[in-house]
């Protein structure tokens, strides 16, 4: 029988000592999304217990074609802890990965609490502010890919890491729907979209969440990060990285890499 709990904590484990395990369908094929957002808050639940703070939300497969890479056809959510937050410009230690990746996206930092369906102007007049970003992602399940929706969903949508670049405030002059949005290795521009390819517009991922989290009896808090989503296909980290996510009109975001992957069968308990 399923118990949400135990994979819940099936999941941690294998998160803190970087150890691949097989995706949770593999033994339980009828796992549904409601399940599987129960294993989500389960986890959280333990993170939280341990010290960490909420601090936002994610969406993620919000474009076709990170849907198309990881094999899955709609978007998910899942929580930004504050433990997770690299700050701009600083370094993130491979050490205790599994198999990391990054994407550039764009970031909404709310200023007041919001609930059920918005307007796009709703939307737009609930953000204080908008800034280019980086996510790091890294699945517990082996391989990272190929694998199913619920399965993405109950570890945390793939959560890693995360980096904020400068919250512009003054934003609304931007035209946040059409935005060219790069990501940069050592030098090298090695993904671009246009900022349509999330979910149409960035806005539209935060009025999707907004439902979502209505539909289980949620909100979103003042002061809430939200990452809308990515516009282009995730990058494998390696050390000596140095990344760079460009958001036209917005300021610049870095991140550089140091460490080893440590992920596999087996590893050291190296994360909270």
């Amino acid at each position: 029988m399923l118990n949400t709990k135990e994979l819940a904590v099936k999941l941690d484990h294998a998160r803190r000592e970087a150890r691949e395990i097989p995706p949770l369908k593999v033994d339980f094929p009828d796992l549904s999304l409601t399940e599987a957002y129960e294993i989500q808050a389960h986890g959280i639940e333990m993170r939280t217990a341990r010290g960490e703070k909420r601090v936002g939300m994610k969406m993620g497969l919000t474009s076709e074609a990170k849907r198309k890479q990881m094999g899955l056809d709609s978007p998910v959510y899942g929580v930004l802890l504050d433990s997770t937050q690299i700050e701009d410009g600083g370094v993130f230690s491979l050490n205790g990965t599994i198999h990391p990746k990054i994407e550039p996206e764009i970031a909404f930092v709310l200023k007041k609490d919001i609930q059920g369906k918005l307007t796009f102007e709703e939307a737009l007049e609930a953000c204080a502010g908008v800034c280019a970003a980086l996510e790091i992602l890294d699945s517990r399940y082996t391989g990272f890919k190929y694998f199913s929706l619920p399965d993405v969903v109950a570890d945390n949508s793939s959560s890693s890491h995360f980096v904020l670049g400068v919250v512009k405030t003054d934003y609304k002059n931007l035209n946040l729907g059409d935005l060219l949005i790069e990501m940069e290795v050592n030098g090298k521009v090695v993904e671009s979209a246009r900022s349509n390819a999330i979910s149409g517009h960035p806005l539209n991922s935060l009025i999707a969440l907004s439902e979502i989290l209505c539909a289980e009896g949620k909100s979103l808090k003042a002061g809430s990060i939200v990452l809308a989503g990515a516009a282009t296909l995730a990058v494998p980290l390696e050390e000596g990285m140095s990344i760079r996510g460009h958001v036209q009109g917005l300021q610049t975001v870095l991140v550089n890499v140091s460490g080893s992957v440590s992920g596999g069968v087996s590893g050291k308990a190296v994360r909270k």
